[in-house]
């Protein structure tokens, strides 16, 4: 594979994409490989870019996100578990209202499909603390309740996500997962051996 330096200042042919050619679509797909590679690093980033989300909090978006990563790892739990729950909230900037389906398909591509179900649903698990007291339905979850992985997104927001607004909870710093985010984010995407469930479990 070419190194990052091949592929400077070089260009496609097109101006629109019915008109490219071969050689054009090479050279894209060597440029979003590329892209890819980096995509730990951008995680990262965007994580570190939590700090002074959500106000009201006694504590920071990124200090909830690394507190509950934090507890998934004192638990015991695998790399898959570890780097969702440090990325299950990384939607929050740009998609308040959805952000479970950003960090969910942030994830999708390089890990189990319980993990991303999990994360997908968080949102609505975690409305069980709360939703009634701003006159919702704090039971909107058991429309999955016959689901296999009912109890595993339950489980993740009981042990992990609603616990991790603590100030005096000691979580690891970010860089401490940096291994972990690189692990995953590593992989090659859309694995079938990767992807392929799981027991139904936080812990195994």
């Amino acid at each position: 594979m070419p190194g990052s330096d091949d592929l400077h200042g070089l260009t496609v042919s097109f101006t629109a994409m019915e008109d490219g050619t071969k050689a054009d679509y090479e050279l894209l797909d060597r440029f979003e490989r590329q892209h890819a590679a980096g995509t730990a690093d951008r995680v990262l980033a965007a994580l570190d870019r939590l700090t002074g989300s959500m106000g009201g909090y006694r504590i920071s978006r990124l200090e909830h996100s690394l507190q509950t990563a934090t507890r998934a790892r004192l638990d015991g739990a695998d790399v898959d578990w570890v780097v969702a729950a440090l990325v299950h909230d990384i939607g929050d900037e740009l998609a308040p209202y959805n952000h479970a389906a950003i960090a969910a398909e942030t994830l999708r591509p390089y890990v189990r499909a319980e993990v991303t179900w999990t994360i997908e649903q968080h949102g609505l698990f975690q409305n069980w603390y709360y939703a009634h007291h701003l006159g919702g339905d704090r039971n909107g979850r058991d429309r999955f309740a016959d689901h296999p992985w009912y109890g595993v997104c339950a489980d993740f927001c009981a042990r992990w996500d609603q616990p991790s607004f603590d100030p005096e909870f000691p979580i690891h710093a970010l860089d401490s997962f940096a291994d972990e985010v690189h692990a995953v984010f590593g992989r090659p995407a859309w694995d079938a051996a990767v992807l392929a469930a799981g027991p139904a479990a936080l812990v195994p």
